[in-house]
């Protein structure tokens, strides 16, 4: 500030002295008082620094991706302040709502767009090619995007971080917990990508250990229950992955799965919190964290998203929950932490 009043003191002074000189060099100085003016308004410009709106679209409302998207935020809120401006909107599990929003953000050209969960990405990276666009929550952004051999990097506007556990050691939980599991249903939402991905992986998976598997998808809230009771029936026990239809009905499937006896393996916690027996889970705070630290770097000019790789979480946690394992008589082995601990 001090720098910006001596230059505008300055620019005065210069202006006396030309009011005292003859016509001819008047005209010689006046370019010269014009130019530290401009200066000292860039100055000025300047010592105000940037600042920086950021829009988040978040898919629907449950703990896993509220916990990402706090996660994000407490990030933007320690290393930028008050120079960043946050425009939050939930599409409550509405596809299309994702693309509203989606597009509103890109209309009032925000400096960045973080998409929580797939349908959100997908929605983001269709609303624009220009402005950075950060996913969390995403199990696999090959299969988000169409992305064919997929590297890692999506080498366009969009980067992000991933969600996805080891599909392999979820999958061996249900030989692990319940061994006597003959017939294995797999839950999921069929408008989902990554669901699909999931499932499809971990079926293969069981098969491959001689396990049946039957497959029950929903196409939104509406038949959760329905479908849920139909795989109760006909199953030893379910596999649900990361899919936040899923998540978001979670008590509705407990109070379908409970009653007949069959546990479920969850793909995330927040989702086995609600009905699962166990979860390999990663932690989606932290998850949110890391995004947000990509965000800092990419609004300050300090990373180029299109070079930036996939995120991944750290190593996943063997969790269960107390509850339910109570109520089913199932012994959780050492190696598990509880749900809440």
């Amino acid at each position: 500030m001090k720098k910006v009043i001596a230059m505008i003191i300055m620019a005065a002074m210069l202006l006396g002295l030309a009011g005292c000189a003859a016509p001819a060099a008047e005209a010689e100085t006046a370019p010269a008082e014009e130019a530290v003016v401009e200066e000292a308004a860039v100055e000025a410009e300047t010592t105000e620094g940037e600042s920086y709106t950021v829009g988040i679209c978040q898919l629907v409302q449950h703990a896993a991706l509220d916990a990402a998207t706090q996660g994000f935020k407490d990030v933007l809120a320690e290393k930028l302040g008050d120079s960043v401006t946050i425009e939050e909107a939930n599409a409550s599990n509405d596809i299309p709502t994702c693309a509203t929003i989606c597009n509103g953000f890109a209309a009032s050209e925000v400096d960045l767009i973080m998409a929580n969960a797939t349908p959100a990405l997908q929605a983001a990276a269709a609303a624009t090619n220009t402005i950075p666009v950060l996913g969390t929550s995403v199990t696999e952004y090959g299969v988000a995007l169409n992305i064919e051999n997929f590297t890692g990097v999506v080498g366009t506007n969009v980067s992000g971080t991933s969600d996805l556990a080891p599909l392999d050691q979820q999958a061996d939980m249900v030989m692990e917990l319940i061994p006597e599991a003959k017939t294995v249903g797999i839950l999921y939402c069929s408008a989902e990508a990554n669901s699909v991905y999931q499932a499809n992986v971990v079926k293969e998976y069981l098969e491959g250990k001689g396990l049946t598997v039957n497959i029950y998808t929903f196409s939104d809230s509406n038949d959760v229950a329905a479908v849920a009771t139909s795989a109760c029936s006909e199953c030893d026990a379910l596999y649900i992955p990361t899919d936040n239809t899923a998540a978001s009905c979670a008590e509705a499937i407990s109070a379908v799965a409970l009653p007949a006896g069959v546990p479920i393996i969850a793909g995330e916690e927040g989702l086995c919190s609600g009905c699962g027996l166990a979860t390999l889970s990663i932690d989606y705070y932290e998850l949110g964290r890391a995004t947000g630290e990509m965000a800092v770097k990419v609004l300050k000019g300090e990373a180029d998203i299109a070079e930036m790789e996939i995120g991944y979480a750290p190593e996943p946690t063997k969790k269960y929950n107390p509850d339910i394992a109570s109520k089913l008589g199932i012994e959780i082995p050492a190696g598990y932490v509880a749900i809440g601990e």
